[in-house]
């Protein structure tokens, strides 16, 4: 069924795929979180009425609307329908200060932000230092003065908004904060045509994995879980993926591994994505045991590098339900490698355990030479470039950096890896994160060294950072979260490592924590350990 004043003669968009499925068996469950549970048609009158509400504010298409969100079923619904009245989405991360939010709304152009209620101090401080004055909004009664976009969507039809021209192939409809651990964040922009490449699996043919996370669902039992932030790549990628697909979407506020647990357990989630923080933390649960969970049969592992040793501690616990998906906010799909390629390709060549897979359909990936841009021959180790419909359309507002990163429509990742001869791709480190140390100035690749490490008992996870260093310019420096009552000495830690890797890798100084700090998309925040533990910071020699 066409929803409402939607031309049927108007090319479908992500959106009218939704909608086709808000239509059809209205009873069903489209949004949960905690105690709140949305049936298709609530979902569908919310969405309407939040779009009339935007509307109300004067925004027209094309124009920025910047969603400063914590993780709830409104948040989902915000992002759908700026997107259904034709404006431009911009995902404002939780983890800036003050001067770097502002600088975010303002180099986005919004002219509108979009806060949580816990949000609306720094939403505030941020909307008031841009020039373009941009009009703020709340989900929700709040201490600021702002208006409460809810309580206007609840005043407002329930019918769909008129429609909206679809936007063109250069046009940015979607601006995605890169998040991360290194440097000065930068704004990917994306065109429709990111959307068009996750429906064309779901239009196409079910069983084609193509850009999909989880490809060939059954909207009558599917439900999926979304535990990474819906303003991030991953939980966006996630939250879109169900919905397209007709099933019912989870929405956990705040990742805490008995939570998780909890959710997956009573909402009989069938699928699901974690960052590698996420999924170790989950694996280190008390309850986490194998048949815990009868109803999963797909865990996307993402965002980050995951540990061979913990992939396939999960396999052991989960079953064979683990797939693994590389991407970044510049290209959000690389590639993947599916829950069935990587049980049985694994079980024959184990060394596909450190493969985040293969080109996903419509990417091509090159390895090139950091310095020449040359293309470099298989296991010939170098940047990742990629080149597809993925693919940013650039850096908002940022032509200089943009410069940098494409060419010819190629991007590069900044990730360093090789290519095998049947295609897998295998990541060695960020080129940020190489450790150049020794006599002959050699690299250390802390992706390597990070892997080993996980494989020490007691070791639930690690990190490797160069510090400076006088004589050779920078020293390996480790951090290791222990289990509780592990008796993890950091002596004996670095004899291993030299065994195994060679003295070039031997860490100067070992940490010992209870914890790593994370950001909040839930990577290792190597920028807070480098920023607390360099020099002559507390740790065992």
């Amino acid at each position: 069924m066409i929803a409402d004043s939607q031309d049927p003669a108007a090319p479908r968009t992500y959106v009218d795929r939704i909608l086709e499925h808000w239509y059809e068996d209205e009873g069903a469950e489209a949004l949960v979180q905690g105690t709140q549970r949305l049936t298709r048609g609530e979902a569908r009158r919310r969405l309407f009425g939040l779009g009339h509400a935007l509307r109300g504010q004067g925004l027209e298409p094309g124009d920025g609307v910047g969603l400063f969100l914590a993780n709830r079923v409104d948040s989902v619904l915000v992002q759908l329908a700026v997107h259904l009245i034709g404006c431009r989405v911009v995902f404002l991360p939780p983890e800036p200060g003050p001067g770097e939010l502002a600088a975010l709304v303002e180099q986005s152009r919004a002219r509108a932000v979009v806060t949580d209620p816990v949000f609306a101090r720094r939403a505030a401080d941020a909307a008031g230092r841009s020039v373009h004055a941009p009009a703020l909004l709340s989900l929700g009664p709040c201490e600021q003065e702002c208006a409460d976009l809810l309580s206007l969507a609840a005043e407002c039809p329930t019918t769909r908004p008129d429609a909206v021209p679809t936007p063109g192939p250069d046009e940015a409809v979607t601006v995605l904060y890169t998040g991360g651990t290194l440097g000065r964040p930068k704004l990917a922009a994306h065109s429709h045509r990111l959307y068009e490449m996750l429906l064309e699996p779901v239009a196409d043919d079910p069983e084609d994995s193509g850009t999909a996370f989880f490809p060939a669902m059954d909207p009558a039992t599917d439900r999926v879980l979304t535990a990474t932030l819906l303003t991030h790549g991953s939980g966006h990628l996630t939250s879109i993926q169900a919905l397209v697909t007709g099933s019912a979407l989870v929405v956990l506020p705040e990742f805490e591994a008995g939570a998780a647990l909890a959710a997956l357990r009573a909402e009989r989630i069938t699928a699901t994505m974690f960052v590698p923080p996420m999924l170790y933390a989950l694996l280190d649960h008390p309850e986490c045991v194998p048949g815990v969970l009868p109803s999963l049969r797909r865990i996307v592992v993402g965002g980050a590098a995951s540990s061979p040793s913990r992939l396939q501690q999960a396999v052991e616990v989960f079953g064979p339900v683990l797939s693994q998906g590389y991407g970044q906010s510049e290209a959000l799909g690389i590639a993947s490698f599916g829950a069935e390629e990587l049980a049985s390709e694994g079980a024959r060549r184990p060394e596909l355990w450190r493969s985040c897979g293969r080109a996903i359909a419509g990417t091509d990936i090159e390895i090139r030479d950091t310095d020449s841009a040359a293309a470099l021959p298989v296991r010939g180790v170098g940047e990742v470039c990629v080149r597809g419909e993925t693919v940013m359309l650039g850096y908002y507002e940022d032509p200089a950096r943009t410069a940098e990163a494409l060419h010819d429509g190629w991007l590069r990742t900044g990730d360093i890896g090789y290519l095998d001869a049947d295609g897998y791709l295998y990541l060695v480190d960020r080129a940020k994160d190489i450790i150049v140390t020794g006599s002959t100035s050699d690299n250390v690749y802390s992706r390597v060294l990070e892997d080993f490490l996980l494989t020490l008992p007691g070791v639930r996870n690690a990190a490797a950072l160069g510090v400076p260093d006088e004589e050779f310019g920078e020293a390996v420096q480790i951090f290791l979260a222990t289990a509780a009552g592990a008796d993890v000495v950091p002596a004996a830690v670095g004899a291993a490592v030299t065994a195994e890797l060679g003295e070039l890798y031997t860490p100067r100084k070992t940490v010992l924590l209870d914890e790593l700090p994370t950001t909040k998309v839930g990577k290792v925040d190597k920028k807070a350990l480098r920023a607390a533990w360099t020099g002559d910071a507390v740790g065992a020699p």
